[in-house]
């Protein structure tokens, strides 16, 4: 009851983290008074990262979601500065403040900002660079990018006489080539420290407000809800077939075919809404990542169950019954707080140190769980060769030979993960970026898929499950039955066989004793 307690304590907690995260409504970016920090000779702000598809050049008609026109759009920003800056002017003057939004695709970012006689790059003009570059003191070094001369782009705001705020025009940005591309809000006014600003920007694509490297997933997450939801037809026909042989572990197996099938499609219609709206709710996606971290959760405890022989060479967990909750618990809260950070609330990828920091306990808590599982799977075959069980023995040695495959390609793409990530530092290649997250995915449905033809429901199930006696094999019962054709002899061996069986039990309940305190 300690356990359920806390774990129901700290589901609370994590909410609680989800509902006070920041918003950024998705494609729709707002900002709340958001401060601008210094970098360099500048202040700046942030407006967003976002890789969008350029718009169909014959795009035509009224504007509606899947119009194929893409844009960034401004909407109501406002900038404010403090009192003590707008004191510093006079009521009378024409310009008192100049704040620039720039909008470049990430391959013209060296086209911002410039350096002098090979000194530190400045983002603003300086007299040096006025001399060097030709550009204007005061302002953003700009050069054109070599594709289209109109770009980077740039928006200008002034503040007016002594006026704390100004708004910006309405402004939108078609977009014409299919490219990452960065929004940043500046000022190389020095009397400007402390700028604040509030409103929103509209990003879209042509097929809708998703951004493009999410996109992708909302088609990814269709499909996989096809194949969960095939996968469960075809287990849950069987099931229905031979629910009187049904075993615990194969109730497990449903459980997590169901929480997958559940999983998939609050993905998909959590993107679905995304994109026809623009706003990514934070109740709605909270729930679906939760959804997502028992999935994984139940998916782990149930490959380290079976690994132990739980219901095939031992009828019950014993003593490592709450040593594996307490893991389970664990897992599930690293998962859940993971995955809230990466997806409650925000579109920008979050920073390299805090998803590391958030990376590491899961990471750790999969490593554990990969010794675990393996130490415990040697000792069931062990157990079941000492047994002379060859049906489970064969499925067990199936079933490491799939755990070995899977723990293989995990590794080889963990490399493969870091291999990109650490090569593209910029996003450019964002088009493919979806593939990270659907391999893992993938993988599970395979795993999954492994586990359903090893142990499907079937009229001789109950040969799976756990028994009292030895030598319970189809095989040796033939071997039984060939042996009472030769009269007494054969009722010597079966005699035989029943004390060597009685042996084999009482050895066997020693050894799940001693395993137990062991682990």
């Amino acid at each position: 009851m300690d356990l359920v307690a806390a774990a129901a304590a700290a589901i609370l907690v994590l909410l609680a983290v989800a509902v006070a995260v920041p918003r950024t409504a998705a494609s729709i970016h707002a900002y709340d008074l958001e401060p601008f920090r210094e970098v360099g000779n500048s202040v700046l702000l942030s407006g967003g990262s976002e890789g969008i598809v350029a718009s169909d050049p014959d795009a035509r008609g009224p504007f509606r979601i899947e119009d194929g026109r893409a844009y960034i759009k401004f909407d109501n920003i406002t900038f404010w500065r403090s009192k003590e800056s707008a004191e510093q002017h006079s009521n009378m003057g024409h310009s008192t403040g100049l704040i620039q939004a720039i909008i470049f695709e990430a391959s013209d970012r060296d086209n911002i900002g410039g350096s002098a006689y090979g000194g530190q790059r400045s983002i603003c003009c300086t007299p040096d660079l006025a001399k060097l570059e030709g550009c204007k003191q005061g302002e953003v070094i700009r050069r054109p990018s070599s594709v289209d001369p109109n770009w980077p782009v740039i928006l200008s705001t002034h503040f007016r006489a002594d006026y704390i705020f100004t708004k910006m025009d309405p402004n939108q940005v078609n977009i014409t080539k299919t490219g990452m591309y960065n929004l940043f809000f500046i000022s190389c006014d020095p009397k400007l420290r402390g700028l604040t600003m509030s409103g929103k920007t509209i990003w879209k694509n042509p097929d809708g407000y998703l951004p493009g490297r999410m996109a992708p997933l909302m088609k990814f997450y269709f499909f996989m809800s096809m194949a969960y939801l095939a996968l469960s037809f075809i287990w849950f026909a069987q099931y229905i077939r031979f629910w009187r042989d049904i075993l615990p572990l194969q109730n497990c197996i449903s459980l997590v075919i169901a929480l997958g099938l559940f999983e998939m499609t609050l993905w998909y219609f959590e993107y679905l809404n995304f994109n026809d709206t623009g706003v990514r709710p934070i109740g709605i996606t909270t729930w679906v990542v939760t959804v997502g971290a028992v999935r994984k959760t139940v998916s782990r405890l149930l490959i380290l169950t079976v690994s132990m022989g739980y219901g095939v060479v031992r009828p019950t967990l014993g003593g490592l019954t709450s040593k594996v909750l307490l893991l389970g618990v664990t897992y599930f809260l690293a998962s859940e707080l993971l995955s809230i950070t990466e997806n409650v609330g925000t579109i920008n990828d979050i920073s390299g140190k805090a998803k590391l920091l958030l990376v590491l306990p899961d990471a750790f808590l999969d490593a554990f769980l990969i010794l675990w599982i393996f130490t415990s799977l040697s000792r069931t075959l062990e157990k079941l060769q000492a047994r002379r069980s060859s049906v489970k023995l064969d499925i067990y040695r199936k079933f490491t030979n799939a755990l070995a495959v899977a723990v293989i390609a995990s590794v080889s793409w963990i490399g493969y993960e870091v291999y990109f990530k650490a090569t593209d530092p910029f996003s450019e290649r964002w088009q493919s970026a979806w593939i990270i997250t659907a391999f893992w995915d993938i993988l599970s449905l395979v795993l999954l898929c492994v586990m359903c033809y090893l142990w499907a429901p079937s009229q001789s199930s109950q040969r799976y499950a756990y028994s009292g006696e030895a030598g319970e094999d189809d095989e040796e019962a033939q071997s039984l039955t060939k042996g009472t054709s030769d009269g007494n002899i054969g009722l010597v061996k079966l005699d035989k066989k029943e004390r060597n069986a009685d042996h084999a039990d009482a050895f066997s309940l020693e050894d799940e004793a001693e395993e137990d305190k062991l682990e």
